[in-house]
């Protein structure tokens, strides 16, 4: 069984660049989370495009992994930049993504940018996408712990968008995950990882049952945390198999 809760809120900022999609189709789940970039102008129509048309791709047919996948991505980074062409606005409305796709006892996902996806088996953390950013790459070479991310001067300096033309496809696409026991997937915006630790994650989803608690409890987290800075939006899809 197969249960999910959203949510997507504004933060201290004027308006919620980020965008979250959940379709259930096909004997399967598709779930896709975007974070637009506000330093260059109509971050959210990027991010809203990037949901709105691979939500309508996943829906118009069932193709095999890793296909559906790469075929989501391709075309919602095709509408974005055709967006920007109409708009005559080349090289704006960027935006992160990243897009799970579950079906049967398999699960996928595809990611660029730094909105992450986290896996949780058995209650505990197993693993998490790598953020296609500079502090990122830093911790990567061993210049800065992973902790260290979370506030680093150049958090903000994205390595990887969709908006920006690619020469070859610049998403990082997982290795099939079987699904064999007990998972929780968490994709979520840097404004929400940003106030929130791994171990307080998993803390939290010890005492939940549901996602939609999950994700209400690890918001007051957030929202505690986050008190005394200017908050981004903050957005995260949680998904209980």
């Amino acid at each position: 069984m197969i249960t999910y809760s959203t949510l997507t809120k504004r933060g201290k900022r004027k308006i919620n660049e980020d965008a979250v999609g959940v379709k259930e189709a096909h004997d399967g789940i598709f779930c896709v989370l975007a974070d637009g970039l506000g330093g260059h102008g109509a971050g959210d129509i990027a991010s809203n495009l990037a949901v709105t048309t691979s939500l309508s791709i996943y829906e118009e047919g069932k193709i095999d992994f890793p296909e559906m996948l790469e075929l989501c991505m391709n075309k919602a980074q095709e509408s974005i930049i055709e967006e920007q062409q109409r708009n005559e606005r080349p090289n704006e409305m960027k935006t992160t993504a990243v897009m799970l796709l579950i079906d049967g006892n398999k699960a996928q996902w595809v990611h660029i940018g730094d909105s992450r996806l986290y896996v949780f088996e058995n209650g505990e953390f197993a693993k998490r996408t790598l953020d296609h950013s500079v502090p990122q790459m830093l911790a990567l070479h061993g210049d800065i712990s992973e902790e260290e991310i979370r506030h680093h001067e150049d958090r903000n300096r994205l390595t990887r968008a969709m908006g920006v033309e690619w020469e070859r496809p610049m998403y990082v696409l997982s290795e099939p995950y079987d699904l064999t026991v007990p998972t929780v997937f968490l994709l979520c915006s840097d404004g929400f990882w940003e106030l929130i630790k791994e171990s307080e994650m998993v803390d939290l989803l010890r005492k939940c049952s549901k996602p939609d608690i999950w994700l209400a409890k690890m918001e007051k987290k957030i929202l505690r945390n986050g008190k005394k800075t200017n908050m981004d939006n903050y957005s995260a899809i949680a998904v209980f198999v």
